[in-house]
C-alpha cells in the first residue's frame, strides 16, 4: 500500500493504533494476517480482505464496508471438548462453541463482525469453491457434482470460466457462498493462464 517505506515509518503507523486485523486493534508490525483476514485502516477509511491469486501467492484485495463486517471461514474438525460441550474448528485456529448441529466439515461458515453468530454454506452443488491445494491452487469454479467414496475420499466436479471440469477429492476444495459479492472476484476471476497466454 506504500503508507510506509522504512522500518520506523512501519513501526509508528502501528504503534499509532491505526491498524485493525478482523476487527482488532494491532500493532505488533509482525503480526501475520492469513487467508479472509480483514485489515481495515480507519484514519483513511479503507478495507481489505487477505485472499491468494492463482500462483498461490497472497492479494490484498480492497473491499466495501459492508464486507468488511464478516468473514468466512473454513470448517477444518468437530470435536466435543469438556463437559460434552460440541466445538468447532475453523481453518483460521478459531474454537467456535455450539455450533449448528448441520455444520460438517469442509463446510464454511460466514462470521459477522462481533464474531458471535455465524451462518453456513454446505458443500453441495452449484456453490463458488476456491481449491487450496494441488495443480489447481487456488482457482475459483463450481460444485456442479459429487461422488461419494465411503472409505475414501469424495470426489467433487468442478467447473471453472474455461469450462473446463476438474476432478478433485474433497479436501482440496474449500466452499464459498455463490456470489461474486463475497470477495471471491480477483483479477482474473480465479482463472489460471499458461506461460503462453499471460506473454500475449
Amino acid at each position: 500500500l506504500k503508507y510506509s517505506l522504512t522500518y520506523n515509518e512501519t513501526k509508528k503507523v502501528t504503534m499509532s493504533r491505526a491498524i485493525k486485523v478482523d476487527g482488532k486493534v494491532r500493532t505488533d508490525m509482525c503480526f501475520p494476517t492469513g487467508f479472509q483476514d480483514v485489515v481495515t485502516i480507519d484514519k483513511t477509511g479503507e478495507f481489505f480482505r487477505m485472499l491468494f491469486d492463482v500462483k498461490g501467492r497472497f492479494l490484498i484485495h480492497r473491499i466495501k464496508k459492508e464486507e468488511a463486517s464478516y468473514k468466512l471461514c473454513g470448517v477444518k474438525s468437530l470435536s466435543t471438548a469438556a463437559k460434552g460441550i460440541p466445538v468447532l474448528i475453523t481453518h483460521d485456529g478459531r474454537t467456535i462453541r455450539y455450533p449448528d448441529p448441520l455444520v460438517k466439515v469442509h463446510d464454511t461458515i460466514k462470521l459477522t463482525s462481533s464474531l458471535a453468530k455465524s451462518s453456513t454454506t454446505s458443500n453441495s452443488s452449484l456453490v463458488i469453491c476456491l481449491h487450496h491445494r494441488g495443480s489447481e491452487l487456488w482457482e475459483i469454479g463450481i460444485i456442479t457434482h459429487k461422488e461419494k467414496h465411503p472409505g475414501s475420499f469424495d470426489i467433487v466436479h468442478v467447473r471453472t470460466q474455461l469450462v473446463t471440469v476438474s476432478l478433485l477429492d474433497l479436501t482440496t476444495s474449500s466452499n464459498r457462498q455463490g456470489q461474486t459479492s463475497l470477495d471471491l472476484s480477483t483479477k482474473r476471476k480465479g482463472v489460471r493462464l499458461s506461460i503462453a497466454e499471460e506473454r500475449d
